[in-house]
């Protein structure tokens, strides 16, 4: 008897075990870090994180002599020629890519829409993706764009032509502005909150500033998609402005308080040229970007002059005020986008006073960097350099626009491209063979190695691989 019931708790047992896991076969194999039904909330957040590295990553602001090396003296220098740009496709691009996708699929949208309308999130991934595709272009010129973010679709993708991509960005632009609905707000939305008026403010504006990239390339549909951008609305005063929030954490701080103060470490000051130049004009702006120095005073550091004859502490770093763990960085501003009315306006794009445009795009600056007054801002724009002259007003825009460009690395270093103000001396003795200031950053060292056909294919067409073939509107 006694055999016969522990057989029968055996049997039960395993009877037990084998419904158990027949129960959970389906599940086995499903890895919890690869959900059927993905957070397009988180996803768009993880996405838009990498907004503030596109703005502030330091080599851009070292060529226009925003910034230069403190210690060691390379980077001033050009030395880095290859740039990788791969993190961006297979980070932000592939993540935006699938937020359009999961809210466009049949199978996936309802789902989707739980984290914001389909319309709404769609649209947002839409001017995200443009964003950082014209980041990428105006780095590296000729990109994959139209084969690219297909994953195991095609490892090979085309690289396109600059021009064609600026064609597709102004229609992604318009179109996806046009694109929202009064549905659910989006969520994970870092930027601007999911508020859809500011994100078609952001969409128009980012139109203008495109256009007039192409105002020495191709002026006359420059000059047409301006006013269209325009029309459709643009940043309207400093509340509009599009900041990039970094945290009081260490996961997701501002770079210049990580290298100033977490590490220790100081790699970079503000350049001399820059300094020099801001003293010149008793810029009030200055103490908002520079600190002083241990002996008190505004001192740049020479740039890409070796070796270096001082330390840290001989030079201006970059205001601390600027550069807290939790500061936010400038993507967007209404300053920049008066300072593109203005030189719009000056070369007959659209109505409007260029000298009265351009003089309040250098108020709306010093009130962004809270050192406006109204005394000090007549006498700053009574000065001889500064005082607006028809004859010499796209010279003085770009420089003004240079000014108020500090820290937003990448589109100070497109703009002095594209205008060639102000004229600035290269480093003493480059590192990278060349004798002149980068105008492109060559591809990563794993394009002709990955994709050697349609490598080799757009070097023949582009150029040679350097940082001194102009991508497509950078004209002399």
């Amino acid at each position: 008897m006694k055999k016969y019931i522990l057989n029968t708790f055996i049997v039960a047992a395993l009877l037990s075990v084998a419904t158990s896991c027949g129960d959970n076969f389906g599940t086995m194999n499903i890895s919890p870090n690869s959900p059927s039904n993905p957070n397009t909330a988180s996803i768009l957040t993880g996405a838009l994180r990498n907004v503030g590295a596109a703005v502030t990553g330091i080599q851009p602001g070292l060529y226009v002599q925003h910034f230069g090396d403190v210690t060691y003296i390379e980077e001033s220098r050009y030395k880095t020629v290859n740039f990788d740009y791969n993190g961006f496709y297979a980070g932000p691009l592939m993540n935006l890519q699938f937020i359009i996708q999961q809210n466009t699929d049949a199978a996936t949208k309802s789902n989707a829409a739980a984290t914001g309308s389909n319309a709404n999130q769609i649209a947002t991934a839409r001017i995200l993706k443009a964003y950082f595709f014209q980041f990428l272009t105006d780095r590296w010129g000729d990109i994959a764009y139209s084969e690219a973010l297909k994953a195991a679709g095609d490892f090979n993708p085309k690289f396109d032509k600059q021009q064609d991509i600026y064609t597709d960005l102004f229609k992604e632009w318009k179109e996806a502005a046009a694109q929202f609905d009064g549905g659910k707000t989006v969520q994970g939305d870092i930027l601007l909150g999911g508020n859809i008026a500011r994100w078609k403010k952001f969409a128009n504006s980012l139109r203008a500033i495109a256009a007039l990239r192409l105002s020495k390339v191709d002026p006359a549909k420059g000059k047409a998609e301006f006013a269209a951008a325009v029309a459709d609305g643009l940043l309207a005063s400093n509340a509009d402005n599009v900041k990039y929030g970094y945290l009081s954490e260490a996961n997701n701080e501002h770079p210049l308080y990580n290298n100033y103060i977490t590490t220790n470490r100081k790699d970079f000051a503000v350049a001399s040229t820059f300094v020099d130049y801001l003293n010149k004009v008793n810029d009030p702006r200055l103490p908002a970007i520079a600190d002083k120095n241990i002996n008190g005073a505004y001192r740049g550091v020479p740039y890409g002059v070796f070796p270096p004859t001082w330390k840290a502490q001989d030079v201006s770093l970059a205001a601390a005020t600027m550069r807290q763990q939790n500061s936010p960085v400038n993507v967007l501003t209404y300053a920049q986008v008066l300072f593109a009315q203005a030189e719009a306006a000056q070369l007959g794009w659209i109505s409007g006073n260029a000298k009265t445009l351009y003089e309040a795009a250098i108020k709306a600056s010093m009130e962004q960097w809270g050192v406006y007054t109204a005394d000090g801002f007549d006498k700053y724009i009574a000065q001889p350099e500064v005082a607006f002259t028809s004859a010499k007003a796209i010279e003085q825009i770009a420089t003004q626009r240079w000014i108020a460009l500090f820290y937003q690395n990448s589109e100070a270093w497109a703009e002095w491209r594209r205008t060639g103000f102000p004229v600035l001396k290269p480093a003493e003795k480059p590192l990278n063979g060349g004798t002149e200031i980068p105008r492109r950053m060559a591809y990563p060292t794993t394009a002709p190695t990955l994709n050697k056909t349609n490598y080799d294919a757009i070097v023949t067409s582009q150029g040679a691989d350097d940082q001194y073939t102009r991508v497509w509107w950078d004209k002399k």
